[in-house]
């Protein structure tokens, strides 16, 4: 077992490029150009059919100069009529392709925006439920802009959507020996954290003004975005600013993006290096020595650029860490998700939690290059692992490392969380994502890979990756997974006209909702029973091992 070992998630959430124009707008009809008054100034917006958008709203001040690695800041009123109908800039990332020593294009550190899509016409006063995507990306990639995570969808099924940026890479998660000293009266560590915080005490102020209901918002997220919503949920600062939270492909168990300690003195098992020491590497590798305030005075003196660093997270190849991920800190962050859930400390509130079949292969969890090589490594229950995964001997080493994968970091944290929400006796909903559409059978052999479900849920077919013309049986799909994730937004159960019945998970017979591979929609007893149960065995076994270790 001593070679499994946790990594990060890697695919980037759908987005487009975006740059944002705040002027003060001319006059137009107000019928396509409507205006909401904010608690900080007017906003003008878009009328396209029955939608209504507004976006790259400010919900905090840019967090740069003085502010970089400081909780976000109030944003400075302002008179007149700010244009609100194009995206603001996307929080500053390596991307894809970005020359050497840049960041992406339409990448900014000033990008603290979020946006907005109603059903046109509605007021203040109409009380929608309110939806809170938070974007996937590893917590260094990815966007509330664009791409197939639009709320056109949502808006028609009487929902508000609202997608959020927050500070990624160093910029989002940073620990400094001389920067946890000073202003002791703030929050340190999880800026990217801060930041979706800080967007939902937005909500509370000024969503009212859209038409929204504060007191019905529903938080969810893919990837990172899944992690988060694990975070909020048992971080004591984003208490009250959600009432219900889908977690997709986020886990659930400690050591995948859950909480790096951020001092020495604090040594985890499964974060061996602190937070504190990843950034004086960071440092260093930047030719900055020492840990005082000058050191701090350096480091907030580099360029986006240097910080992003092409997106580097160690200095050379298997060199010291560079980048640390969330950060546990001890007050904004005072404890994982596992920690919190095995306590029964996690928010009181109804979850749908699930992912896709085929997450991810290679060497996500472990090096193993062969099957005999990573049953061995499950030692006494190698017997159950082969049967589990292999049972006739004959499967092929990249299906069975594809669901190893899948199952360790996603399928079994989720069956985890969705028991003690159970336990604790708040409503759970358990999906399983198997839907592969018929032009991608050939290249995803084994199962619906990371994030296949996530044009769905929105309903944006056309905005996805490779221009895939979506089938009649597609879309039936996406219309069915819009309407379980409207339908949950709205009261708190999937359930409702024209779906499938998808029954709340209990821990007798553990029934999930399947979404098969040929798009049907099934309850069933999770038919990953066997799999998931060694998993479970096999992670308690190499946490017994290392507390025996004392490590």
């Amino acid at each position: 077992m001593k070679k499994i070992i946790l990594g990060l998630f890697i695919i980037m959430s759908c987005y487009l490029p975006a740059h944002h124009t705040s002027v003060v707008a001319q006059e137009t009809d107000s019928n396509t150009s409507p205006t909401v008054q904010t608690e900080n100034g007017l906003l003008r917006g878009v009328t396209e059919g029955d939608v209504t958008s507004f976006k790259g709203i400010r919900f905090a001040a840019p967090p740069v100069g003085e502010y970089r690695w400081r909780p976000p800041q109030p944003v400075s009123n302002w008179e007149g009529v700010r244009d609100a109908t194009e995206y603001g800039a996307n929080c500053a990332q390596a991307g894809w392709g970005a020359a050497p020593g840049t960041i992406a294009d339409g990448s900014s550190e000033d990008c603290l925006f979020l946006n907005i899509w109603k059903p046109a016409g509605v007021e203040e006063g109409s009380n929608l439920p309110v939806m809170v995507w938070i974007h996937g990306g590893a917590f260094v990639g990815g966007s509330g802009a664009g791409g197939a995570t639009t709320g056109e969808e949502f808006a028609k099924q009487d929902v508000i959507l609202m997608t959020i940026n927050y500070r990624l890479g160093r910029l989002g998660h940073f620990a400094f020996p001389a920067l946890s000293e000073e202003h002791p009266e703030e929050p340190k560590g999880s800026y990217a954290y801060m930041d979706q915080i800080a967007a939902l005490e937005w909500i509370q102020e000024n969503i009212e003004a859209f038409g929204g209901n504060p007191d019905n918002v529903t938080i969810f997220g893919f990837s990172a975005g899944g992690v988060s919503v694990h975070s909020l949920m048992t971080i004591p600062a984003a208490r009250g600013q959600f009432h219900k939270v889908i977690s997709e492909s986020g886990g659930g168990r400690d050591g995948v993006l859950t909480g790096r300690p951020i001092r020495e003195d604090n040594a985890d098992p499964l974060y061996t290096v602190s937070a504190e020491t990843i950034g004086i590497n960071f440092a260093r590798k930047k030719g900055i020595e020492g840990t005082g305030e000058e050191a701090l005075a350096e480091l907030r003196d580099l360029s986006v650029e240097e910080i992003v660093d092409g997106g580097q997270e160690t200095d050379g190849e298997n060199g010291p860490r560079t980048y640390s991920g969330p950060i546990l800190d001890g007050e904004l962050v005072v404890e994982t998700a596992e920690s919190a859930y095995k306590a029964d400390r996690q928010a009181d509130v109804p979850l749908i939690i699930g992912n896709t079949s085929a997450e991810i292969g290679g060497s996500f969890v472990n090096n193993s290059s062969s099957k005999e090589e990573l049953f061995s490594l499950f030692s006494e229950l190698e017997d159950e692992a082969r049967t589990a995964y292999d049972p006739e001997g004959n499967k092929e080493f990249a299906e069975v490392i594809t669901k190893f994968n899948t199952d360790w970091a996603w399928g079994e944290p989720a069956r985890m969380t969705a028991r003690a929400f159970v336990d604790e006796g708040n409503p759970a909903y358990m999906y399983l994502f198997s839907y592969v559409p018929e032009a991608m059978r050939e290249r995803m052999r084994f199962g619906a890979g990371h994030g296949s479900e996530v044009a769905y849920v929105f309903n944006n077919l056309d905005a996805r990756w490779g221009d895939i013309e979506p089938t009649t049986e597609e879309q039936e799909l996406a219309q069915v997974m819009n309407t379980y994730w409207a339908n949950f937004a709205k009261t708190g159960d999937p359930n409702g006209k024209g779906v499938p019945e998808w029954a709340v998970y209990n821990t007798q017979n553990e029934e999930i909702l399947e979404i098969e591979p040929d798009g049907e929609t099934v309850g069933k007893p999770d038919p990953r029973e066997k799999r998931l149960d060694v998993i479970q065995k096999a992670i308690e076994t190499l946490r017994d091992r290392l507390q025996t270790r004392g490590i």
